[in-house]
C-alpha cells in the first residue's frame, strides 16, 4: 500500500535534469543563482537516506580513528525521518552510536520539573532512547535553572562543546521565518548560545507540540548563529510546499539577519537537502529556461509567458518578441515562429481553463472544455479534511454541481474535534441541561450526569491537557452539525454527506497519528461503493499541521488499490485537486478555474458562516488575522484578477483545480 503518493506530485511537472543534474558543469550551470549546495529530491525518504549517508560515514570514519563524533541536533518534526532511517540503520546491525556525543540544539524556556514538553525529551522520543548512544554523551541546555544563572550557563555550554573539539556536523530544520535552531529574525552572525524570546510564527509552529500556543514557554536557551556555523559540516533540511518561500530566501536571497538560515551562504560545508515540493521556489524549479536550455512542454510555455507577462506587466496579447529576447526567452520564438504564435497558443489555453460547467456541459462539444460532457449527470465525491474545507475551498463550484443536476456526495475525512474551543462545548452544554430541566423536570439522569461531570473537567482542564473522551465525541458533534447545515443549505441530501472520522486523527492533539491501512480502507470503501465520475480531494499540502496531506494521501492511497484491483469505473473518472485557506495554485498550473458571480461568492461566503464554531473563537487561524471566509474571498478574488491582468475575462471571483493522474 502506498502511503505517500502526494509527495510525487510535482515530479510529474519537472525534468530530472533540474534535479539530477549528470555531471559537475550541468550542476555548476543549472544553480547559478544558488549561494549553498542544495540537493533535491523526488521523496522525503531519498533526501532523508541522503542525509544519513553522510552522518553513517562521518560516525564511521570517527570509529576508525577511535574518536567521538560529535553531533548538534535539532528536534523538529523534519528531522523525524533522518532519525528513522538512522534508527533502521542501527536495528539492523549496520551502525553504532557508542561514540556519538549530542549536544541538542535548544531548549524551551523557563521549565519547571513537571514539564514534560522539553526539547531534549522530543529529541530522545523521536531518536535517542532507539539507539545505543550512552546517556552521559547526551548534553542539553537546561531550561528549569534560574534566569540570572543562565548567561553563565550557555558559557559553559560553548566551553563544553570546545572540549570535544567542536561539532563534527549539525542536523536542523527551518523555520518559516528562517529561523534555525530557536534563533529569531534578527539575530547576529556573532551570536553564540543564549537566551532569546521565541516569536510568535515561531511559536505557532510549536503548537505542534504542545497542544495550544499559550503553553509554549515564552523564552529558549539556544545555540546561536557563530556557534552553528563553527560545526564542521551543516545539513539544513525541509519538506513540502509549506517551506518553499523561506527555502528560497536562504539559499537564493542575500545574507541578511532577518532570514537567520542565509548565514549558511557563508560556510564552506553547508548542505540544504530539500524534497521538490520544498524546491519549488527555486530558479531551476521555477524558472528552469533562466538556467538551461528546455525542453519546452505545454505547461512549461505557459509557465515562462504568465512570469513574462508580469515581469512587464503587459497582458499576453501584448507581448513582443523584444519582450522575448530581453528576458531569455528566445528559444520560444525559434520554437513558434513568432510572439503572435506563442502568445496566441498561451491565450487559448488559459482561455479553454475557464469553464462555468465544473462537471461537464451536457450536449457540448466538450473538445476544449477541462471536464467531458458525458456521462450526465455524473457522480461526484468531494473529499473534505476538515468539516469546512469544502466550502471554504470549492463552495461555489460544489454549489454549482449541485444546481447543474449532478449527484453530489460530500465525505468529511476527519472529526475536526480539535478545533473546537471548549466556550463552545459549554454553551452546547447549558443548552442540553436546560432544555432538561425545561421539557423533562430534569429527569434524564445522563443530561445531569454528563454536564456536571464535563463542567468539573473544563474547569480543572490546564492547558496541554488533552480533552477526555467525552468532550472530543461532542466537539465532533459540534462540527457535524455544522456540516449538515452547510450542506443543506447547498441543496445536498443528507444521505449524501458522510462522516469518515480517520482514525489517525483521532490522537486528542495536534500532532496526529500516522495515516494507515485503517484510514485508507475507509476510504476505498466509500469510493468503490459511489464509483464516481468526479472526485475533488485537498490539493494544498501546505496546510499548518499536515491533516490535508494525510487526507489526501488516503484518497490516492484509496485509488491506487483500485487501480491495482481493475476496477473498471476507474476508466471514466477524473480527480481534480483544489486548495484552500492556506494557498492557490499558480495560474500555470491551472487546468480548470470556475467563475462566479457577486451572488455566487455571496453565497459561498454564508456556506462558510454556517460553520460558527471555525469563526472568531477557532483555535487555529494562524499568524492571517483574516477569518476563513476573509481569506477565501481575497484569494477567489485574486485568481480572477490575475486572468485579467492576463487579458482574459474578468470575473468577480473564480475557483481554480489542478488535475491528479493516479499514477
Amino acid at each position: 500500500m502506498r502511503l505517500n503518493l502526494s509527495s510525487q506530485m510535482v515530479l510529474n511537472k519537472v525534468s530530472p535534469v533540474f534535479y539530477r543534474p549528470s555531471s559537475a558543469v550541468e550542476r555548476s550551470e543549472i544553480t547559478r543563482f544558488e549561494k549553498i549546495t542544495t540537493d533535491i529530491f523526488p521523496s522525503i525518504e531519498e533526501g532523508a537516506e541522503n542525509i544519513a549517508d553522510n552522518i553513517a560515514e562521518e560516525i564511521k570514519h570517527k570509529q576508525r580513528e577511535g574518536k567521538y563524533c560529535v553531533l548538534g541536533l535539532g528536534s523538529g518534526s523534519s528531522l523525524t525521518p533522518i532519525f528513522k532511517e538512522l534508527i533502521r540503520r542501527y536495528e539492523a546491525g549496520e551502525l553504532s552510536f557508542k561514540n556519538v556525543i549530542v549536544f541538542n540544539a535548544y531548549e524551551y524556556f523557563p521549565l519547571t520539573a513537571e514539564n514534560h514538553n522539553r526539547s531534549i525529551n522530543q529529541l530522545k522520543e523521536r531518536f535517542l532512547d532507539f539507539v545505543d548512544i550512552e546517556q552521559q554523551n547526551i548534553f542539553t541546555p537546561d531550561g528549569t535553572i534560574a534566569q540570572d544563572t543562565v548567561q553563565e550557563h550557555c558559557r559553559l555550554y560553548e566551553q563544553r562543546i570546545k572540549s570535544f573539539g567542536g561539532l563534527d556536523a549539525i542536523i536542523l530544520g527551518i523555520g518559516r521565518m528562517g529561523n534555525i535552531a530557536t534563533n529569531e529574525p534578527g539575530s547576529s552572525q556573532t551570536s553564540t548560545s543564549r537566551l532569546i524570546l521565541i516569536d510568535s510564527t515561531s511559536r505557532e509552529e510549536m503548537k505542534m507540540s504542545f497542544g495550544s500556543q499559550e503553553t509554549v514557554p515564552p523564552c529558549s536557551i539556544t545555540m546561536g548563529i557563530q556557534t552553528i556555523l563553527s560545526a564542521k559540516k551543516i545539513f539544513l533540511t525541509a519538506w513540502g510546499d509549506e517551506k518553499a518561500d523561506i527555502i528560497k530566501e536562504t539559499v537564493e536571497g542575500k545574507i541578511t539577519d532577518s532570514v537567520p538560515a542565509s548565514f549558511l551562504q557563508t560556510h564552506n560545508d553547508a548542505h540544504v537537502i530539500i524534497d521538490l515540493p520544498a524546491a519549488s521556489r527555486l530558479t531551476r524549479i521555477r524558472h528552469p529556461w533562466l538556467v538551461a536550455s528546455c525542453t519546452w512542454t505545454d505547461k512549461l510555455v505557459r509557465s515562462a509567458l504568465v512570469w513574462l507577462c508580469q515581469l512587464t506587466g503587459k497582458p499576453i496579447l501584448k507581448l513582443t518578441n523584444k519582450d522575448y529576447n530581453e528576458n531569455g526567452l528566445s528559444e520560444l520564438l525559434a520554437l513558434y515562429g513568432s510572439a503572435y504564435n506563442a502568445n496566441i497558443k498561451i491565450f487559448n489555453d488559459l482561455q479553454h481553463t475557464i469553464t462555468g460547467w465544473p462537471g461537464g456541459k451536457p450536449d457540448a462539444d466538450d473538445t476544449h472544455r477541462p471536464e467531458r460532457a458525458k456521462p450526465f449527470p455524473k457522480r461526484v465525491i468531494v473529499f473534505s479534511p476538515h468539516p469546512d474545507d469544502d466550502v471554504i475551498s470549492m463552495g461555489g463550484t460544489l454549489r454549482r454541481l449541485v444546481q447543474q443536476g449532478h449527484d453530489v456526495h460530500v465525505a468529511y475525512e476527519t472529526s475536526g474535534n480539535i478545533a473546537v474551543g471548549d466556550e463552545e462545548v459549554v454553551r452546547f452544554m447549558h443548552f442540553i441541561n436546560g432544555f432538561n430541566q425545561l421539557f423533562d423536570n430534569n429527569e434524564d439522569k445522563v443530561i445531569r450526569e454528563k454536564y456536571r461531570e464535563i463542567k468539573s473537567f473544563l474547569k480543572n482542564k490546564k492547558e496541554g491537557d488533552i480533552d477526555s473522551l467525552d468532550i472530543r465525541t461532542i466537539k465532533g458533534l459540534i462540527r457535524r452539525g455544522e456540516a449538515r447545515t452547510a450542506s443543506t443549505f447547498n441543496q445536498i441530501p443528507l444521505d449524501h454527506v458522510h462522516f469518515l472520522d480517520l482514525p489517525f486523527y483521532e490522537s486528542g492533539k495536534i500532532e496526529k497519528l500516522p495515516m494507515g491501512e485503517a484510514d485508507v480502507n475507509i476510504v476505498r470503501e466509500l469510493i468503490a461503493h459511489v464509483e464516481p465520475n468526479q472526485i475533488y480531494v485537498a490539493g494544498d499540502l501546505a496546510d499548518p499541521h499536515g491533516t490535508h496531506r494525510k487526507c489526501t494521501d488516503a484518497v490516492f492511497a484509496a485509488l491506487d488499490l483500485e487501480k491495482q484491483a481493475g476496477a473498471a469505473w476507474l476508466a471514466d473518472c477524473k480527480v481534480w485537486m483544489y486548495r484552500g485557506a492556506w494557498a492557490e495554485w499558480e495560474i500555470e498550473n491551472i487546468e480548470m478555474c470556475v467563475p462566479m458571480s457577486p451572488e455566487e461568492l455571496l453565497a459561498k461566503r454564508y456556506s462558510i458562516l454556517k460553520h460558527q464554531s471555525q469563526m472568531e473563537s477557532a483555535p487555529f487561524l494562524g499568524n492571517d488575522e483574516r477569518l476563513f471566509w476573509q481569506r477565501s474571498e481575497d484569494r477567489n478574488r485574486g485568481t480572477a484578477k490575475l486572468y485579467d491582468d492576463l487579458g482574459l475575462a474578468c470575473y468577480e471571483a473564480m475557483e481554480a483545480f489542478v488535475e491528479y493522474k493516479p499514477l
